[in-house]
């Protein structure tokens, strides 16, 4: 079996197993008294990680560069990036929450890639001479790496905001959201809420945390509504996860970009030309500082920074594919046009 039939063979296992994957996670969830899924679940992923990973190593061997020169690398590399993070995040959280949000999207990425493109967009070709450059694996590597912790951070956002079911709860606790409250949540006991004539809110109090809760008007919506303890330590979770897993992705961007702006003066004598890429990454870098600044000085939690963070899902993606479908600026060789 040559290089091409190997490539041919992974990117299409990597799909199934993908695939099988976010089945497993989503019928854990449905199904939380089914033994051993959350095991089959991280299995998946871990091989799916593998097969990714030998791909790329494969195309590294045929081509001779490191695989990030067109749409097809970029995509595998990201969902390369995903499943490593989603591994990370999910020992940390011990939660199949997580893969719950982020298997659709590392299968979805996977799929576009091995299904989607056509043939001539997942071949191998020679570098175009701004590319042969050592800033190749260094710039683009990390900005890829990046872009998958930010999605990672920010689905698993997303998953705190289904979680809570709309309901206004904020988490109170340390300025950064990673006190030793939080391990303390899963203590909390729900004392009789505390609430007063003008306002609908109540809090559930434990040692040393407070769940703020927008308590429904009327006792129907009350029967409706209001989240459980499982479900109030699970959002607390997810939040600190996502917080975390973010914190982690927005100091690889600011170095990807710092490189691309040197290697960008290197190749073109300017450090900033303002194209399409170059903007949003820009702007990318400002919602999640804003995420960042909202948190640890401003003593942001729950749904307001996830809310935020959902919208830097969005940015991420304009980012990395939807300025492409333009075909315009420094950056657009290699993937649509």
């Amino acid at each position: 079996m040559d290089l091409i039939q190997l490539q041919n063979l992974l990117d299409n296992t990597s799909f199934c197993i993908l695939f099988l994957t976010m089945l497993v996670y989503w019928v854990g969830a449905a199904f939380p008294e089914i033994p051993y899924l959350s095991i089959l679940g991280t299995t998946g992923m871990v091989i799916a990680n593998l097969c990714i990973a030998t791909l790329l190593g494969s195309r590294w061997l045929e081509a001779g560069y490191f695989p990030l020169s067109n749409l097809y690398e970029s995509l595998f590399f990201l969902t390369w990036g995903i499943t490593t993070i989603h591994l990370i995040a999910e020992r940390m959280s011990r939660s199949r929450l997580v893969g719950v949000a982020t298997s659709p999207v590392a299968m979805g990425i996977t799929a576009f890639a091995a299904l989607s493109l056509p043939a001539e967009m997942q071949t191998s070709a020679p570098l175009v001479p701004a590319l042969k450059s050592n800033w190749l694996m260094m710039h683009v590597s990390v900005m890829m790496l990046s872009y998958a912790t930010l999605m990672v951070g920010s689905v698993i956002a997303i998953a705190f905001l289904v979680v809570t079911r709309g309901q206004k709860v904020e988490l109170k606790g340390s300025a950064v959201g990673t006190g030793s409250y939080r391990h303390q949540i899963k203590k909390l006991s729900l004392q009789e809420p505390e609430s007063d004539a003008t306002s609908n809110l109540a809090t559930v109090k434990g040692n040393g945390s407070i769940a703020v809760l927008d308590l429904p008007k009327t006792e129907t919506e009350a029967s409706k509504q209001t989240l459980s303890l499982e479900r109030l330590t699970l959002a607390d979770t997810l939040d600190n996860i996502s917080y975390r897993v973010i914190g982690l992705g927005f100091p690889l961007l600011t170095i990807g970009i710092i490189a691309g702006g040197v290697w960008a003066n290197e190749a073109w004598g300017s450090y900033w030309s303002w194209d399409p890429k170059e903007t949003w990454a820009f702007i990318t870098w400002l919602v999640f500082a804003a995420y960042l600044h909202a948190r640890i000085t401003r003593g942001w939690q729950g749904r307001k920074p996830a809310i935020l963070a959902a919208a830097g899902f969005v940015v991420v993606w304009v980012c990395y594919l939807g300025v492409n479908l333009l075909g315009k600026g420094l950056h657009s060789y290699g993937w649509f046009f």
